[in-house]
């Protein structure tokens, strides 16, 4: 994990990594200017943050303030995570920040102490009461005795291990399962690209050729005590890394079947088609992907030391979640660490210390607390905007949620449709310095709103007015720098009232997708040609994601030909089947891609002229690769 300790040796290439700008990229936009709900995309497992490091210093808090902490965190009161990520812990062994080196259960001799790490083991137990759905065990570094160096820093995980590692894991989570707090999934190496030699924090590296071993031994151990828990990986620091090194243990003939997703961290911050292509991954072996930490984000700007708590610095966590969510298809998105006691101020000698920006603490927490609460005896708790930015989401898009791509969101303004419960969870982001208008057609029979909860930069979390309803079509006024969610009940089902036979037009061209010489039989190439307002270029986005042509009983489906995966797979018409390489994702910037390989809808070799066919390609964010749905 990229954190304070790593400025040195990570910070000058990150600080010049832009993020996604916060007015979004440019829009498939509507034609009416109302932005449409189209094809179900990726189902949610959750939004969560990490246990790492805060749970040392909490265990000297008092009760009262350890539940309230809990409750802040895991309770309909709070945010309500319904993901919860707990540090075994390596021993800390060679670690600097005593703060940052966590307890090991395992001795010596090779027996458990499990009365250790008293704050970790308090917080896991809090989750697991108050129903965090999942919750999850990650590892920075293994024991000492099984890395290359003997510490909990700077080394690797010694060779030949791998089964003893395995076996350790094992034990641990058959002891908390025993406990009645069971890890869902285990992380076993958390950024195995970094050993963290600087040694202000545990961990240690694990080479993409030996990362299936590691897999392998963990997964196997886990089956063999008979637990459901599963693995994930690799948690790559970048996602450059994950696309580069995954394949390795991808390829494996065993490995994949111990893992439930695939994790990821977002710390080159990347664009959109890159993001995508991280979907991709996802798509072409069969799992979800999910995006496990992030930080520390300058507003605005790349990863740098800052401290900001208000809706400006919220609105960059709101950004990454919203370009994981809405181009790289992650099912998942959690924090770095729920609290932090990195102020950078001493709230109690500033009454505005835990309000205002300073250039000296760090975005690395939801919550913060007093880091001389030892000796002032201070333990109260100061949450930020960025806590109630998450709690929008959190608290509203539960597990298995079902995330509805979006098309034609005004500039500025990310949207992110969720069903569920034959109910719609709107949740809406205005990152404009002024007032927005919110207009989208749910497609879905008459909406009936439910609940309205917005934090701006004087709300959070605050009941507000329901937005205006017509039919299926919702509109409302989202105020400047501000996150909005709305719930509406449908009386109809996804799709009933969408609009039908709307033209894709590429943005690089000018030109129509197009069935050439409005031929019907399966295996025809799609192609751009001037549009023209034929029945060959009126195309249906389906609720389910499918995209027909011809309507009715002669509807044909857009087709990743024979369900290729590879790039250069042709595009073109066939019978509507139910297979992944007939549904497609819109994404923001009007890039569209195929569930099945995860490549983008693109004009070949970025041709615009009448008659360039259509293909699949891996997405790069060209003109050529974006479309405007009218």
């Amino acid at each position: 994990m990229l954190k304070p300790v790593m400025i040195l040796s990570t910070a000058a290439a990150l600080v010049t990594a832009a993020l996604l700008p916060l007015t979004g990229s440019t829009p498939a936009a509507a034609s009416t200017g109302t932005a449409q709900i189209t094809g179900a995309a990726q189902t949610i497992a959750g939004f969560g943050a990490s246990g790492a490091w805060w749970v040392n210093d909490l265990a000297h808090f008092g009760t009262t303030a350890q539940k309230q902490a809990a409750d802040l965190l895991f309770t309909s009161s709070g945010i309500q995570l319904s993901q919860y990520r707990y540090n075994i812990g390596g021993g800390g062994t060679g670690v600097s920040v005593a703060a940052r080196a966590p307890q090991t259960f395992l001795n010596a001799d090779g027996s458990y102490d499990w009365t250790r790490d008293p704050g970790g083991r308090a917080f896991l137990g809090y989750a697991a009461a108050d129903g965090v759905p999942d919750l999850i065990g990650f590892v920075n570094s293994a024991p000492a005795s099984m890395t290359s160096n003997g510490q909990s820093c700077g080394g690797s995980l010694g060779t030949g291990q791998e089964s003893a590692y395995g076996s350790y894991l094992a034990t641990v989570a058959a002891h908390f399962a025993a406990q009645g707090t069971a890890f869902d999934e285990i992380s076993p190496m958390n950024e195995p690209d970094n050993s963290f030699s600087s040694c202000g924090q545990e961990g240690m590296t694990v080479a993409p050729a030996a990362r299936a071993g590691v897999i392998n031994a963990v997964g196997s151990a886990l089956a063999s005590a008979g637990l459901s828990t599963k693995v994930i990986a690799d948690e790559s620091s970048q996602t450059t890394q994950l696309l580069s090194e995954a394949p390795t243990w991808l390829a494996d003939a065993t490995a994949p079947g111990h893992v439930s997703a695939i994790a990821h961290h977002t710390y080159d911050f990347p664009s959109g088609s890159q993001l995508e292509q991280v979907g991709a991954l996802g798509a072409t072996n069969g799992k979800p992907v999910w995006a496990t930490e992030i930080c520390c984000q300058v507003s605005g700007g790349g990863y740098g030391q800052q401290y900001d708590p208000t809706i400006t610095g919220a609105l960059t966590l709101v950004n990454s979640l919203y370009n994981d969510l809405a181009y790289g298809n992650d099912s998942a998105f959690q924090w770095w660490t729920a609290l932090s006691s990195e102020l950078g101020c001493d709230p109690t000698a500033s009454g505005s210390c835990a309000t205002s920006v300073n250039s000296h603490g760090w975005n690395d927490g939801l919550i913060y607390y007093d880091p001389n609460y030892a000796t002032d005896g201070n333990q109260t708790l100061y949450p930020t905007k960025r806590f109630y930015a998450l709690g929008q989401y959190s608290k509203f898009v539960r597990p298995g949620a079902v995330r509805y791509a979006v098309a034609g969101s005004l500039s500025g303004v990310q949207t992110l449709a969720f069903r569920q419960n034959n109910a719609w969870t709107i949740v809406a982001a205005n990152t404009n310095t002024s007032s927005t208008s919110l207009a989208l057609n749910a497609g879905s029979g008459t909406l009936t709103p439910t609940a309205s909860y917005r934090t701006s930069a004087t709300e959070s979390l605050a009941p507000v007015s329901a937005p205006n309803v017509s039919g299926s079509t919702l509109t409302a006024t989202l105020p400047a720098q501000s996150v909005t969610t709305y719930v509406l009940s449908s009386a109809g089902q996804p799709g009933s009232t969408a609009p039908t036979g709307q033209t894709l037009t590429g943005v690089g061209s000018g030109r129509c997708l197009d069935v050439p010489g409005s031929k019907t039989a399966n295996g025809t190439q799609l192609d751009l040609w001037t549009c023209n307002g034929g029945s060959n270029q009126a195309f249906t986005l389906t609720a389910s994601g499918t995209i027909t042509v011809y309507g009715g009983g002669s509807a044909k489906c857009l087709d990743g030909y024979q369900g290729g995966t590879a790039a250069g797979t042709v595009v073109d018409i066939y019978t509507c089947n139910g297979g992944a390489n007939q549904r497609w994702v819109v994404h923001p910037d009007g890039t569209v891609t195929n569930a099945a390989s995860g490549l983008c809808l693109d004009a070949t070799g970025q041709g615009t002229a009448n008659g360039t066919l259509i293909e699949e390609w891996t997405c790069n964010g060209g003109t050529n690769q974006r479309w405007t749905l009218a």
